[in-house]
């Protein structure tokens, strides 16, 4: 017996008539970039979070691409992060000339394990990104307590 890792079919088909219609529409105004659509979708996520700006981005490659932008992640930066992800993770990291650390996970929940960060911070340590897995978020509280401390 196969059974599948991620059946998107059982998961979209409640959706179908919504997402026929959001792709009709998007297709008869051909604003594939940058529409009415994506503009209502950013200033929703804005309001949702009370903050100014909200960018729309293509995947989460490029989302951690632009924040790692907006944090003027250079040559020569470390940035700390988990070994245990997709490979955009420390790919970002490493097209904007920076270097990936990776910290090992925990066991129970395969995140970032915020009791080995403080160990592998230097003088060149610019960000954190810890990566949330299977429905289990990070430990944000002691990540963001030590990104803070340093």
């Amino acid at each position: 017996m196969s059974v599948a890792l991620l059946d998107m079919e059982r998961v979209e088909r409640p959706l179908w008539a919504d997402l026929q219609d959001a792709f009709s529409s998007v297709l008869k105004q051909g604003k594939y970039i940058n529409g009415p659509e994506i503009k209502e979708l950013e200033n929703g996520i804005s309001e949702m979070f009370n903050v100014p700006h909200a960018i729309g981005c293509a995947s989460g490659s490029d989302a951690l691409l632009v924040a790692l932008m907006a944090i003027d992640i250079k040559p020569g930066d470390e940035v700390i992060t988990t070994p245990f992800s997709f490979f955009a993770t420390a790919g970002c990291i490493v097209r904007l000339g920076a270097k990936p650390v990776f910290v090992d996970i925990e066991e129970d929940t395969f995140n970032l394990n915020p009791s080995l960060i403080e160990k592998a911070i230097t003088r060149k340590t610019k960000a954190i990104i810890p990566v949330h897995l299977f429905g289990q978020c990070a430990e944000m509280d002691p990540i963001l307590d030590i990104a803070r401390q340093h």
